[in-house]
């Protein structure tokens, strides 16, 4: 008996199915691969994780109704546009807020500057008055 009847044949040769077809039927129809890792030591759990990943094309996933990447600031411009609208809004706010107070002290240190105008006239009115 020859070793090469025994081996399997090379993938692809002989197989209805390439590596486009899989990848294609797993777009088109999606995948889904779930699994949980937990690290204990004398029973007591330390760590959790649960990996939850789904494999499907762009169209399959909003269909079930995934579509985070829409409105995640580092993965969609338009996301990124809305954050920034609503912060420079945020922050206008907070400046009117503080505006008018801003105004008053102004107001109250033009005051004073007048203040001082007025007494170093008079003063030198005074000075100069025989």
């Amino acid at each position: 008996m020859s070793m090469a009847g025994r081996l399997p044949e090379p993938y692809g040769q002989g197989s209805g199915a390439n590596l486009a077809d899989i990848l294609e039927r797993v777009l088109d129809k999606g995948i889904v691969i779930a699994g949980d890792i937990r690290i204990n030591l004398l029973d007591i759990e330390l760590l959790t994780i649960k990996l939850r990943l789904i494999v499907a094309s762009v169209d399959k996933a909003k269909e079930m109704g995934i579509d985070w990447w829409e409105d995640d600031p580092a993965l969609s411009s338009g996301a990124r546009r809305k954050e920034l609208a609503r912060e420079n809004a945020e922050l206008r706010e907070r400046l009117a807020q503080l505006e008018p107070g801003r105004e008053r002290r102004e107001e109250r240190r033009e005051d004073r500057r007048e203040d001082r105008r007025k007494e170093r006239r008079e003063d030198r009115r005074e000075e100069e008055a025989p």
